[in-house]
């Protein structure tokens, strides 16, 4: 059936030979949206326009059927920043930053904001720390790997050897972007398949066997978009230090921190992985991320200005002054960068680190609800980081990520409650129920949540998986774990009073979910209660 052809059969005037638009005019009307509409095209160019207030409205409903950004746990993707950063989007929504010269106080605070983030990255005081931003993390890690082929081709070259076939490694649990950069600068894929058992990210060990004297680095990805796990840079480096000893082959790494360039300074400040380790010569972020800026905001840096070809930097000279530009996208807008600084100026460290300390305890919360129910909890930051370790030893603060595993904020779960929960009977009359079904239904609530399946590796193994952003506060964790539980019960054919959880009650275990249920040996949504860590501690906000 084609929609289009049947609502213009329905409408009441299907033919409008003697009908006039005048005609349509009514008295004592206040909006002529629907009429301002009627004759707009769907998909050509109006021939005249309609009033600015209809054109607004026209949209604006349209937008209703998009889903709640605050509800998109498919995303990484900041969806909120306080009202004086938007008030600064709109003050400064018309300059290009690329303008240097007509803009110069957005380039000093574009170099301040390089300064800093170069500094949270532990780059040496000794370097020339060179950077930029860009429109995503897709267009940095673009840039980083052209630097990485650029330097190969210019050794290769000096060395009097081929250099036409180059290739870079990196492991099946990559976001895209990193894949497109292969394919668009025609760089040869080597692709390290992911095991479960290494946590679905790539193993260092398996990552050498792929390094030859054409491969032109390795990326390393901080913070998996699979599971939330860091891949680890420091023994990729050691790797490859004993490479280079034994064979001569110096290979740079570069760390796709796409999530955790933002995370891991402030939840893990002790943890190695950045420019203190010699061998990552660039790094991206994204600072519509965890960097609490709204979509449109990446950073790359490299360590030091030698690392960045002399063949990528361009010099311009008809804006007004002589400039110089090394990204891909020529224009940007100078907002999402002010809104960067903001966020620095705004939260400092401190605030960093305790939205990154709400995040993971929210994360952990969900995490324990569902591997003590219906499901299988595949990332790890519930876990103890001692592994002997069930809860902290006296004297040790609960909220502190360190006692943890490692790790983003993301909580990737798969059900087990097929082989326990559904009867013969009900297996027989609907076989085709699948985990898909989950999140689907979940949809209907408001909830977004993707099923995946695992990278090449794991290809087989489905997942589900949720961000736990800033604007995901513990209360709505509570109510998502309810719907989640429901939802699983309902497809699992068994009724189930709808689920409260009392707000407020503080336990080191969740509370009702070691009690089985009496006819399936699992707990359910009806004796689930709320757990938190540490005492009484609630959300963080930015007003606190």
């Amino acid at each position: 059936v084609n929609a289009d052809d049947v609502i213009e059969q329905s409408k009441d005037h299907p033919h409008r030979k003697h009908y006039t638009d005048s005609s349509r005019k009514t008295y004592h009307q206040s909006w002529s949206r629907d009429e301002d509409a009627a004759e707009v095209p769907k998909y050509t160019l109006p021939t005249n326009g309609i009033p600015s207030r209809s054109a607004y409205q026209l949209i604006h409903d349209e937008m209703t059927l998009d889903g709640n950004p605050t509800l998109n746990l498919a995303s990484f993707v900041h969806t909120w920043m306080p009202p004086e950063a938007e008030k600064l989007i709109m003050e400064n929504i018309n300059k290009n930053a690329v303008d240097l010269d007509e803009y110069p106080a957005t380039q000093v605070i574009h170099s301040r904001c390089i300064s800093m983030i170069a500094d949270l990255w532990k780059a040496p005081k000794d370097s020339k720390v060179i950077g930029t931003a860009t429109a995503g993390s897709s267009e940095a890690i673009m840039l980083g790997g052209l630097a990485m082929k650029k330097r190969w081709q210019e050794l290769r070259k000096d060395a009097g050897k081929d250099c036409s076939h180059p290739n870079i490694v990196f492991g099946a649990n990559a976001q895209v972007a990193l894949e497109k950069f292969a394919r668009y600068w025609d760089v040869e894929t080597r692709l390290v398949p992911v095991k479960a058992e290494s946590d679905f990210i790539m193993d260092p060990k398996e990552a050498i066997k792929y390094v030859d004297e054409n491969t032109i680095g390795v990326m390393i990805i901080l913070g998996s978009t699979y599971t939330g796990h860091f891949e680890n840079v420091q023994e990729m480096s050691d790797l490859l230090d004993n490479l280079q000893a034994k064979t001569g082959l110096d290979v740079p790494i570069h760390v796709d921190g796409a999530s955790g360039g933002f995370f891991a300074p402030f939840a893990y400040p002790d943890y190695k992985w950045s420019f203190d380790i010699p061998r990552v010569h660039s790094i991206n972020t994204s600072g519509h991320k965890f960097g609490l800026v709204y979509a449109g905001l990446g950073w790359i840096l490299w360590r030091d200005e030698s690392f960045l070809h002399k063949d990528l930097i361009f010099e311009l000279h008809y804006l007004g002054s002589t400039e110089y530009s090394f990204t891909l996208n020529f224009s940007k807008p100078a907002a999402p960068i002010l809104c960067q600084m903001f966020n620095f100026l705004n939260l400092g460290f401190e605030g960093y680190k305790r939205i990154a300390i709400k995040d993971l305890r929210n994360a952990r919360l969900l995490s324990r609800a569902l591997d003590s129910t219906y499901f299988t909890v595949l990332s790890n930051i519930h876990k103890p980081a001692n592994r002997s370790a069930s809860k902290p030893t006296k004297g040790i603060d609960e909220d502190d990520p360190n006692f943890y595993q490692i790790g983003l904020p993301v909580v990737t779960f798969r059900q087990v409650f097929t082989l326990i929960l559904l009867s013969d009977e009900f297996k027989a009359t609907y076989p085709h129920v699948k985990q898909e079904w989950i999140p689907m239904m979940l949809k209907a609530k408001g909830w977004i949540i993707p099923n995946y399946n695992a990278p090449l590796g794991e290809e087989n193994v489905e997942l589900l998986r949720v961000v736990v952003r800033e604007t995901l506060s513990e209360d709505l964790v509570e109510r998502l774990i309810v719907d989640i539980l429901e939802t699983t019960e309902s497809l699992a054919g068994r009724s189930s009073k709808p689920a409260e959880i009392p707000l407020g009650v503080v336990s080191a275990t969740p509370k009702g979910l070691h009690q089985p249920d009496k006819e399936h040996g699992r707990p359910n949504a009806e004796n689930f209660n709320s757990s938190q860590d540490g005492i009484g501690q609630v959300a963080f906000s930015r007003q606190c």
